[in-house]
């Protein structure tokens, strides 16, 4: 946008990203956020063009969508002719607003589409011979013709983990590729633009691979639950200006030997001998004679057989280092062991750097907290053993930095170093799904900041390829129950759209010829004691409730079509599961709960009730019949208020979370709301304004009691210090969630080693209530294209500021509630609107810019407003003060 415009369109995107290379998908959808230097735009039109040359967009020798009158600019499909694969695809868009003014059109942009189809790929796969390990590295030599290239793709996969060398240079910044998939359903493939790298001549390709969770340990499920040995899949494509092109795949034309790495496991670590380090061996002209050919799986006479599963476009964003933390201190708890502080619970690995005689091995293990005497407390990752090994080779300064493996940390302990440790021996290599983050918060209360900090190092850390419950101990699963609960909060903090596309995929591939969601994804199944069940409360309820999370923070009414078969067939299954609508329940309730355990049918009963009414709705956003799941829903709530509600709205258990989810479910009859609202707030009181929910009831704890007119209560706890409360693990220097509310104890001591996560997202759901009620920005339609901005001032916060990357484009708010007098200002993208909520009851001394004003309502001044700042200032008597019910 120049300085004279004022009307332009900013950051297009296609299916969520920025030039994407490698999309797979049919009709990709163009998103494109506009800009205006003149409050309340909104577009009336738009156009967009798609040529196969940005220089031929203005005949639009693709597609031309002509002029549509349309307020649409999110997730707008594509309308053209078939595309084909391998092809890079120009476009722009232009836009009217409401005055009738046309933007300049965007620069141009591209997408690129991957093989598209099964048929395409020509490679096969192929293995190290299992006498050479796991670890093996894979290569081969090839000869491009001397003609000018025009480009040079590479499509690439493995069953385990990859990381791949063109002429001795790395491909990408991808780590931990392809992911984690049910590889016996689908593994994705990876595109690369490598026409830098190629020249004409000698070439050679060069691949490490490793287990990852194809062969190696996953939880205690032990190693080789897919295959017993790492494979690759490789296609290498040079396109030439002469309009043909040369294929290189990986075939019987490879070799394989032993490298470096002798072990390599996600959970216990890698360890790498710098002594058998290969040099050039990713390089042209280096002599492979004495490597082992390689085995190809789709042979008849090779130990494995070729893989069934699907070969599917990446639909989530790489993995990626994207932050890198010092070291802070460095103490020696004992003679030679020294531990490095990295001061933040991170997720990833260490860049080591070192200097000693040949054969020297250093040892690094890592650890979330310590012991008492300085040491690290490792009891709590259970059987992963979370140790890296380095063997030097003794040339001067080497560096190394593990690739197949991580590790959730913040202390690294180190032995075998020859000398001293300084701090600049190790540097924290933050990896993380590389997803923009979409939010910005801040207050005036340092313990609320540290709390979105932790809230959000939580998610980024276990959200790597999948979402895990954990990134430290042996278990790291895709646990439904959690991203059950966390999905909204994810919403806000990052862009998970993509990400969680693509775990529904692999939730929906573990689904149960009866309907049944699992209770993690991927799903290996339960082994022997293994505590890990099938479709219980809360935790198949994920296979609902995440696309709805996702529907409304983006208006993707493509995940809920995807979804929608898979939701039917699990509602299928809640009615054949229950009693007369009653569903009976066990395994985890309440997870986590502080003595205070809500019956599992009632908990279960009420999430019945709620997955069939978020199906009707779904049902109502495809078009499709949703009137015998709306009827559902009543019948589950009438069997739930027979069963367990008795006069007075009284329920059965009488806890925090039975409460808590009959209000937010709607479960209630009206005459009942109210006394369960003051029954949760007695409760409340009885442990001295302290919660005692677990998983299922926390997230909706707060929102209920604002919902009922007990946002002074919300406040009380969200402020608590002690044990059980947000504020507790803060108080003991947490810098992540932790998994229980006493992950140590108020005497000093650890909980249960048998299950005691420093890194634990669950419990920061309570992050969609701080962003929807302290910043005050709240959807009122999905996608976040009508807004009500409703801050609510109380306890301790007197100021707050936050800015949201909403699909249409950034929403922030800044408020302050000092001196007698409430300031707001709100800033909303173009194409949006919305209601600005101002927490006084009468206009007498307000002041406003920007709105208009609209009405009275629950105690508040109602105002309008468009694209643009607007500005607020009212007086706050005592009856309308923060310690007021709003």
């Amino acid at each position: 946008m120049t300085s004279t415009s004022k009307w332009a369109v900013a950051g297009p995107t296609v299916e969520y990203a920025s030039c994407p290379l490698g999309l797979d998908v049919a009709r990709p959808r163009f998103t494109w956020p506009l800009v205006a230097q003149e409050p309340g735009r909104v577009q009336t039109a738009y156009q967009v063009r798609v040529a196969t040359d940005a220089d031929r967009l203005s005949s639009a020798d693709v597609w031309d969508s002509g002029r549509v009158r349309s307020s649409e600019s999110v997730l707008v499909p594509y309308d053209g002719p078939a595309l084909a694969p391998r092809t890079r695809y120009h476009w722009s868009v232009r836009a009217w607003d409401n005055e009738g003014q046309a933007s300049e059109w965007s620069a141009p942009t591209w997408w690129e589409t991957g093989l598209m189809e099964q048929s395409q790929w020509s490679a096969s796969w192929i293995a190290a011979p299992e006498s050479l390990g796991t670890c093996a590295q894979l290569r081969r030599g090839f000869s491009v013709a001397d003609k000018q290239i025009t480009q040079a793709r590479l499509y690439i996969t493995a069953l385990g983990l990859y990381e791949v060398h063109l002429n001795g240079r790395r491909v990408g910044g991808d780590r931990l590729a392809p992911g984690w998939t049910d590889y016996r359903r689908r593994v994705q493939y990876q595109s690369h633009d490598v026409t830098d790298l190629i020249g004409g001549g000698a070439n050679a390709i060069g691949v490490q691979l490793a287990e990852g969770w194809y062969a190696g340990t996953v939880a205690w499920y032990g190693t080789q639950n897919y295959g017993k040995r790492p494979a690759l899949l490789a296609q290498l494509e040079v396109g030439y200006a002469d309009g043909t092109t040369q294929r290189y795949v990986s075939d019987a034309s490879w070799t394989a030997a032993r490298g470096p790495i002798v072990a390599a496991d996600l959970l216990h670590g890698e360890s790498y001998d710098a002594r058998l380090a290969t040099p050039g061996w990713t390089g042209s002209g280096f002599d492979d004679s004495g490597w082992s050919p390689v085995d190809v799986l789709d042979t008849a006479d090779t130990a494995d057989t070729r893989p069934s599963a699907q070969v599917v476009a990446q639909v989530d964003a790489p993995i990626r280092a994207v932050e890198e933390l010092a070291a802070r201190t460095v103490t020696e708890p004992e003679p030679g062991i020294f531990v490095l502080d990295l001061g933040q619970n991170m997720v990833g690995s260490i860049r080591l750097h070192v200097e000693g005689p040949a054969g020297t091995t250093i040892t690094l293990r890592y650890a979330e907290v310590l012991n008492p005497d300085g040491t690290c407390y490792t009891a709590n990752l259970r059987k992963a053993r979370a140790t890296d090994t380095y063997t030097l080779k003794g040339d001067g300064l080497e560096t190394y930095e593990p690739r197949f493996t991580f590790h959730g940390f913040r202390y690294v302990e180190i032995s075998g170093y020859p000398g001293a440790v300084p701090a600049s021996a190790v540097t924290g290599v933050v990896l993380q799904t590389d997803a923009p983050f979409s939010l910005d918060f801040a207050t005036d209360v340092p313990m609320l900041n540290q709390l979105h900090s932790n809230i959000r190092w939580g998610q980024r850390g276990n959200f790597l390829s999948i979402p895990t419950d954990t990134p430290a101990r042996d278990e790291r699963l895709g646990w439904t129950g959690d991203i059950n609960v966390f999905a909204p909060t994810a919403c806000s903090i990052m862009e998970s759209a993509r990400f969680l596309t693509k775990w529904l995929t692999d939730l929906r591939d573990s689904q149960s010829p009866e309907g049944i969601f699992p209770d993690t994804a991927p799903h290996l199944g339960p082994v022997g004691d293994a505590p890990v069940g099938d479709g219980v409360a809360g935790w198949g309820d994920a296979g609902v409730t995440v696309p709805w999370a996702l529907y409304q923070a983006y208006g993707d009414r493509r995940i809920l079509a995807e979804s929608w078969s898979s939701i039917v067939r699990w509602i299928d299954h809640l009615r054949a599961s229950s009693q007369e609508l009653i569903r009976s329940a066990a395994v985890y309730g309440d997870w986590l709960n502080i003595d205070d355990e809500t019956p599992k049918d009632v908990i279960a009963t009420a999430y019945f009730a709620h997955s069939a009414d978020l199906t009707a709705r779904i049902a109502e956003v495809l078009g499709e019949d949703g009137d015998p799941f709306r009827e559902l829903f009543e019948d589950v709530r009438n069997a739930f208020r027979t069963a367990y509600v008795t006069e007075g709205g009284r329920i059965r258990g009488d806890t925090q979370t039975a409460y808590v989810l009959a209000l937010s479910m709607d479960l209630l009859a009206e005459a009942d709301r109210g006394p369960a609202a003051d029954r949760l707030v007695d409760l409340i009181e009885a442990r001295d304004w302290h919660l005692s929910t677990g998983f299922l009831g926390t997230p909706r704890l707060l929102p209920v009691l604002t919902a009922t007119g007990r946002t002074d209560v919300a406040y009380r706890l969200l402020h608590q210090r002690t044990f059980p409360s947000w504020g507790y693990p803060i108080e003991r220097g947490a810098t992540t969630m932790w998994e229980r509310w006493d992950s140590i104890k108020p005497d000093g001591s650890f909980q249960s080693e048998e299950m005691n996560s420093f890194n634990h997202y669950a419990y920061g759901s309570v992050g969609e209530w701080m962003y929807t009620n302290i910043a005050g920005i709240a959807a009122t339609t999905p996608g976040f294209r009508t807004l009500r901005i409703r801050p609510r001032p109380g306890g301790e916060v007197h100021e707050a500021r936050a800015r949201f990357i909403s699909p249409y484009g950034p929403v922030a708010t800044h408020w302050t509630d000092r001196d007698g007098r409430f300031k707001l200002e709100v800033t909303l993208a173009p194409n949006t609107s919305a209601e600005i909520w101002l927490p006084v009851k009468t206009a007498a001394g307000t002041g406003y810019e920007g709105a208009e004003y609209l009405r009275q309502e629950d105690g508040c001044l109602v105002f309008g407003a468009g694209s643009g700042t607007s500005r607020f200032s009212c007086p706050r008597d005592q009856e309308n003060s923060s310690s007021a019910r709003l």
